[in-house]
């Protein structure tokens, strides 16, 4: 089983704290795991997010205590650091990317020939708007709108050639807004590109996870047989953020695939 998407932004980069990843993972019969960081914690990604914390003195706040507080350059050295030992599991080190359309060229150039194992993007602003941070920034949204931009930013993000894979491809619905019409023709649209690049698509519980009262386990039936319908691949995901969260649910997300 495979769970490909690990936060281990919240230790310090030592073996010793890969390895409470690695022991959980064993535990919950995890044959894989992929790790890896928000690309905010860098210094090289700072530039994308002047817009996003212009926009909200929430997220301007939050994003000052958080972000560019590591060089890229320290994440890359432990990434091969830990693939220089003998481990009982497969490990892989990646960056999850906010994919804005305007900064495709730096995350190309920061991110080529660094020796990372896959890049996954992911859409976590609408039109600079932080989604799924609090419900209650959803006062006064225009939710059919932002579900339009949604998917049209995924579609876009697919389409730009950069990423492996797309994170929890359908993550706005997390705090239980749903639009007044169906969703199927953007399922379609994103599915499509998702398989023209190559992708894979999480299926993730990490939403459910955060969220059990309004969300639901991994992708909606209908985002999952479009990406059927175009062969897309899909792969299963955690995002946990803590070495107890590893692996959580893996078992039942394969199930509904």
């Amino acid at each position: 089983m495979l769970d490909c998407h690990i936060h281990i932004e919240r230790g310090e980069y030592t073996l010793n704290w890969i390895n409470e990843f690695v022991k959980t993972a064993v535990q919950r019969g995890i044959d894989e795991i992929w790790l890896l960081e928000h690309c905010y914690r860098f210094r090289e990604f700072v530039p994308m997010y002047d817009n996003v914390c212009a926009y909200s003195d929430y997220i301007d706040k939050w994003f000052h205590c958080k972000a560019g507080v590591l060089g890229l350059d320290d994440y890359l050295r432990l990434a091969d650091f830990v693939r220089n030992q003998e481990w009982p599991i497969k490990i892989k080190f990646g960056l999850e990317v906010c994919y804005f359309k305007q900064f495709e060229d730096l995350v190309y150039i920061e991110t080529k020939d660094k020796n990372l194992d896959f890049l996954v993007g992911s859409v976590h602003f609408i039109d600079d708007f932080a989604y799924d941070h609090k419900p209650e920034h959803w006062g006064g949204i225009d939710i059919d709108n932002a579900y339009r931009r949604y998917f049209e930013t995924s579609v876009d993000l697919a389409t730009s050639g950069i990423y492996n894979g797309i994170a929890h491809p359908d993550c706005i619905k997390l705090f239980g807004h749903k639009p007044s019409f169906q969703l199927d023709d953007y399922y379609d649209r994103l599915a499509a590109k998702i398989a023209k690049s190559g992708m894979y698509a999480e299926q993730s519980s990490g939403s459910y996870r955060r969220c059990p009262d309004t969300s639901e386990l991994g992708m909606n039936a209908g985002l999952i047989k479009a990406l059927n319908k175009h062969d897309a691949k899909i792969k299963t995901a955690s995002d946990a953020h803590s070495p107890e969260d590893v692996g959580l649910q893996i078992k039942e997300l394969e199930a509904t695939l």
